[in-house]
């Protein structure tokens, strides 16, 4: 039987639901149950992949092609469970279905409305596809109150009917803030957000508090009493140093021992979470350290390279040093004047994804300052294409080399993709088509080239990773850029699209089409992540070591 846990939010928002969800399902696979996770996210868009990552932060692609909410790369990074398209749920989506239902007559002439169809699809969207699993974490986007949330929460409600209260649960998130004057923690905007939830008929089976703080006897007594819940379900959601401790903290409040206490299923026993506590101690007890600049230009919400930056730490682990991240605005880079001041002291330089082309030049600047020199450098995506372009315009005499993303230009070094395979199946868009959903998503295979550093990495000639892009590098101006050195040491298996170049004279230059950050794990941290990091570990070396004999 499998059992469906619903995790809610109230008093505000990014109180770590997320976060929350996947380590309560890292905690139920330590205890051998198999675990499945998703996400109902309330706002009208269909998916995120038209949103700005100010609006949202970064888009996390499946390997079926969806562009997904964040959270579910939290949930692949604690569980190692890969997130497929049906694991996220919009307010958009659940609406575009039934309006084409209805538009196919699959209605039959009835009239149309929120309560059944709405909510009947939100509840074929969380439980179609859920068979074999013992539980399924289901989080809901927002905050309990939000009006855009209502259908998701009586959706919630007829499915505990539905399934009944044996098989279902309700975890809420809500805050316990500290007021300093009155030196003490305040119960009532969590008395109030379980009171919003039980009006729309949901009453919460066990409460995360968030605190800063641990939670005194009697306020624990004192919001059991008030919010209808045994006060060995209000579980202190304490602040930590690291988000890859939750899963020991919250076994250590109890947690997991209360929700199969709740569906009658053994507990006494403890987990074996000798997985977490390798990971947090190589986190917390680095041997050394690293500073890696990473330029982009979304660095005003670092939400937008979440991924990103989990992956760097993983590396950082799998080397036993800690990661330091020097966030780079590339439109400061702009000026190659400003490019040695600020990228001054990084032991390597990473150029992620992005679009448009705003802050291009200072990519293209950064990417110059690696290689000439000889810092470490990875390029992801766009900044892959960017390595390409300065190679064009530096070591191919091609000065106007460009991309079409930009606008025309006479050598478009990029360009628009119009058509690609995807198994045997031929994928066409077109200029000026829609956006959301026509980008190359999802996983696709890469043919390495023997003897090439980035096989030599992933110790294979063969892999598979996820994309994300609508622009891809001219394969015609191949043979120019090698003759600059510039290596094609990986291509899509028809040999049409470039997607891993390199310089074989350089420490450490790669860049890659794809997103490998998307697939790195703290326990099963992603080859090139891993062996950059050890190459930022070694320029290091290598410049204390030229400084000491200077000195």
């Amino acid at each position: 039987m499998t059992r469906f846990v619903f995790v809610t939010g109230g008093v505000v928002s990014s109180l770590g639901k997320g976060i929350a969800s996947a380590a309560l399902a890292a905690l139920l696979q330590a205890r051998g149950h198999k675990v499945r996770m998703r996400k109902l996210d309330p706002y009208l868009n269909v998916d995120p992949g038209t949103m700005s990552p100010y609006q949202h932060g970064e888009v996390f692609i499946t390997d079926d092609g969806a562009e997904t909410d964040l959270d579910l790369g939290h949930y692949e990074r604690f569980t190692g469970v890969h997130a497929r398209r049906s694991d996220n749920a919009t307010t958009g989506r659940i609406y575009s279905d039934v309006i084409a239902r209805e538009r196919r007559g699959d209605y039959l002439g009835a009239t149309v409305q929120v309560i059944p169809h709405i909510t009947d699809a939100i509840k074929e969207a969380v439980v179609s596809g859920t068979d074999g699993y013992d539980f399924v974490i289901v989080e809901i986007g927002g905050t309990v109150g939000d009006i855009e949330s209502l259908p998701f929460l009586e959706a919630i409600r007829q499915l505990r009917n539905d399934l009944g209260y044996d098989q279902t649960m309700c975890v809420h998130l809500t805050l316990l803030p500290y007021i300093p004057s009155a030196g003490e923690l305040k119960t009532k905007p969590t008395q109030h957000s379980v009171k919003e939830l039980q009006n729309v008929g949901l009453q919460p089976q066990i409460l995360l508090c968030r605190s800063d703080r641990p939670i005194p006897q009697n306020e624990r007594q004192k919001i059991a009493n008030f919010c209808n819940v045994r006060p060995e379900s209000v579980i202190a959601a304490l602040d930590v140093d690291t988000i890859y401790a939750c899963p020991i903290a919250y076994h250590q409040q109890g947690m997991d021992r209360e929700v199969l206490r709740y569906f009658g299923l053994p507990h006494e026993e403890s987990p074996d979470l000798s997985r977490w506590e390798r990971i947090v101690r190589g986190i917390r007890e680095p041997k050394g350290e690293v500073r890696i600049a990473i330029v982009g230009k979304y660095t005003a919400l670092l939400d937008s390279y979440k991924s990103l930056a989990e992956a760097l730490l993983h590396g950082g682990i799998a080397q036993n040093v800690r990661v330091r991240m020097d966030w780079v605005d590339s439109e400061e880079l702009d000026k190659p004047e400003h490019v040695e001041a600020l990228l001054q002291g990084a032991d390597a330089v990473l150029v992620p994804g992005g679009f448009g082309a705003r802050g291009s030049e200072g990519k293209i600047n950064a990417v110059r300052h690696a290689r000439e020199n000889g810092i470490p450098f990875l390029g992801i995506c766009f900044g892959m294409q960017m390595a390409v372009i300065e190679c064009a315009r530096s070591l191919a005499g091609l000065s106007k080399a460009s991309s079409t993303e930009f606008g025309p230009t006479s050598e478009p070094l990029v360009g628009l993709m119009t058509e690609w395979a995807q198994g045997t199946e031929l994928l066409r868009r077109r200029e000026g088509g829609d956006l959301g959903g026509t980008m190359r998503l999802g996983a696709y295979t890469a043919k390495l080239a023997e003897g090439s550093r980035v096989a030599q990495i992933y110790g294979r000639t063969e892999v598979r990773e996820r994309h994300r892009h609508r622009w891809e590098v001219n394969l015609h101006y191949r043979d120019v850029l090698e003759k600059a050195s510039l290596h094609f040491s990986g291509m899509s298996p028809d040999g049409v699209l470039p997607e891993v170049v390199e310089y074989a004279d350089h420490p450490w230059f790669i860049g890659v089409q794809y997103h490998p950050e998307l697939l790195s794990k703290p326990f099963d941290p992603h080859p090139l992540f891993v062996s950059f990091v050890e190459a930022a570990k070694q320029n290091r070396l290598k410049r204390q070591t030229a400084q000491g004999q200077s000195s």
